[in-house]
């Protein structure tokens, strides 16, 4: 059974930065896509980054790129989000997701992670 077990949200003011992470397991973790993604109250689910399975190539929402950096760590099971010079409109909460088609904003994600709030205030 795959799990995905986020951590890393928090409350910080604007400008700051933070790092979620998302560790993987009940899956050959390094053969999947990973992608991050976000709601906020009120809005709709939406794709932030992803990362593919062999060299890692990585894609991001308009919104985040520059600011946001996906990575990931095969030997431990994990895929990281970088968040540096946090906005308000970050506001959410964030979810990792294992794509099981495909990958980025078009793949298709079938296991998910619970998600972890990430406040930024003004």
């Amino acid at each position: 059974q795959v799990q995905l077990v986020e951590s890393g949200g928090g409350l910080v003011q604007t400008g700051a930065s933070l790092r979620l992470s998302c560790v993987a397991s009940g899956l050959a973790f390094s053969s999947y896509g990973m992608g991050w993604f976000r709601q906020a109250p009120g809005k709709e689910r939406e794709f932030v980054a992803a990362i593919s399975w062999g060299v890692g190539n990585t894609l991001y929402a308009d919104s985040v790129k520059g600011r946001f950096t996906i990575s990931r760590d095969n030997a431990k099971n994990t895929v990281y989000l970088q968040m540096n010079n946090l906005k308000p409109e970050d506001t959410a909460v964030y979810y990792c997701a294992q794509s099981t088609t495909g990958w980025g904003p078009k793949g298709r994600y079938g296991n998910w992670g619970q998600g972890t709030q990430v406040t930024v205030s003004s």
